[in-house]
């Protein structure tokens, strides 16, 4: 039957888009290195029709597939179980613009396009996709709009479903469903777009989107600010909102150990302020230029200084120092990647719960698992958390991951619970929070899940074995 498959596949793409599974770490094991599967094949399909012959053919031989884009996920959603038979469908080569529609604030693209490009197309068009994330340089839009991205500018243009305004789909019977209108109102029936969105490839494969863009600001500032405690941080963010208003773009703290490992790991990053508790990174945009924006930043600094809320501040003077700070914010990921295996958290909280949660919760684990190190930085502006655990200094990572990983995750996971917050803000579930989440989802929206899967896929041929 693989070898009838493998035939099968060869006759829809060609020869040289299967590639026999085994041996392809680029696609076999998850950017974590904590996931290593093994694939029957990789395929590449360059077209929606391409992609829709290959779900037909799976179903024919009773063989599931994973949808993949970057492979830059975080839950082990996008790599393929150790069977060796499970079909990996890369989206890479379908990269392409499809439409710009300036004067509709839409760009239509294919699912396998990097994000980064997305980002570049807008731009060419002197509009901006707002979407923005560590791994932007490599993961796909597919990937983003699969797990319901956030990344750095929630706070003023939403998650990924918001900068959706449409979707093309192959279903897991072969379909093609499109809807690619870009209409921001369109009131006949169920939403079918946000039933794929944040389903892990789970229910279909998208194929492509048309997204919302935005005018591109006039000006924006960075602004770095020293604090002493995350109520603090939760004060500034308040004042921030109140001088600001819609023009504050981006609001996320760092915790000392998290710029720590920044320091030690990539020494050539500038870090202008002091080590100090909490360091909180702000960004706002005006649309009436640079000289009214500085204006309103150094008034928020100042009075945030008169009110003791922060201690020091850096203001960019430059998109060259900006990106500079944004570098360093952006390279806790790396640095903690490069200091050795972690227990990561990726959870959501209302924002007024986390000065508490975040103390509570070191300490609990501190008693528990004395000399464990907290990588505790994220997006506080719309209350997410990346709130990660480090073994101790000197210890063996993986052995503290197998011995303790559970019982860290069930301390973190009931308080999260307990401040009414979610075990997944962007990440999604995949693999890794699978377990997890008939513990902290109702029963009745369980349920409900299943029986959408079941009607949608009622062979389990999309990426099985994950978030249900």
């Amino acid at each position: 039957m693989s070898t009838d498959l493998l035939d099968d596949l060869r006759r829809i793409l060609g020869e040289a888009q299967v590639l026999p599974g085994g041996d392809l770490p680029a696609h076999e094991r998850d950017w974590r290195r904590r996931w290593q599967g093994r694939a029957l094949a990789v395929v590449r399909p360059g077209s929606t029709e391409e992609v829709a012959a290959v779900v037909r053919a799976c179903v024919r031989h009773g063989v599931s597939l994973v949808p993949q884009g970057g492979n830059t996920g975080l839950v082990g959603g996008g790599v393929p179980d150790a069977s060796g038979r499970q079909i990996v469908l890369s989206l890479q080569r379908m990269n392409r613009v499809r439409r710009l529609d300036p004067a509709n604030l839409t760009l239509t693209v294919d699912a396998g396009m990097v994000l980064q490009q997305v980002q570049q197309a807008a731009a060419d068009a002197g509009l901006l996709f707002p979407l923005s994330l560590a791994a932007e340089g490599s993961c796909t839009i597919g990937g983003n709009l699969s797990t319901n991205a956030g990344g750095t500018q929630v706070l003023r243009y939403g998650n990924a479903r918001e900068l959706c305004l449409g979707l093309e789909v192959v279903t897991a019977d072969g379909e093609i469903w499109t809807d690619l209108s870009g209409l921001r109102k369109d009131n006949t029936g169920y939403d079918l777009r946000d039933l794929y969105i944040g389903a892990e490839g789970t229910l279909g494969v998208i194929t492509a989107a048309t997204l919302e863009l935005h005018p591109q600001p006039a000006a924006s500032l960075t602004a770095l600010c020293a604090t002493g405690s995350l109520r603090q941080c939760v004060a500034l963010l308040m004042l921030a909102r109140q001088r600001l208003g819609a023009d504050l773009t981006g609001f996320e703290v760092m915790n000392r150990f998290s710029l720590d490992l920044v320091r030690r790991h990539f020494p050539q990053l500038p870090q202008p302020l002091a080590p100090c508790p909490w360091t909180v990174l702000i960004e706002c945009t005006d649309g009436d230029g640079e000289a009214r924006l500085r204006e309103r930043a150094e008034g928020l600094l100042g009075q945030a200084l008169e009110d003791g809320l922060i201690d020091d501040a850096a203001l960019a003077e430059s998109l060259a120092q900006s990106h500079g700070l944004w570098h360093v914010r952006e390279s806790i990921s790396l640095a903690q990647s490069e200091e050795g295996l972690n227990i990561k958290h990726d959870i959501s909280l209302p924002v007024s719960a986390i000065p508490d949660f975040s103390a509570d919760t070191e300490a609990a684990l501190q008693q528990r698992f004395p000399g464990v190190r907290l990588v505790n930085f994220g997006h506080l502006g719309d209350g997410n958390l990346h709130f990660n655990v480090q073994c101790p200094e000197g210890g063996d990572a993986p052995s503290f991951l197998r011995e303790h990983e559970h019982a860290i995750n069930a301390l973190v996971y009931d308080a999260v619970q307990a401040c009414g917050g979610s075990i997944s803000a962007e990440h999604g579930i995949g693999e890794l929070k699978r377990e997890e989440l008939p513990r902290r989802k109702s029963a009745v929206a369980l349920a409900l899940m299943r029986r959408i899967k079941q009607a949608l896929d009622p062979q389990g041929v999309m990426n099985p074995g994950r978030v249900l």
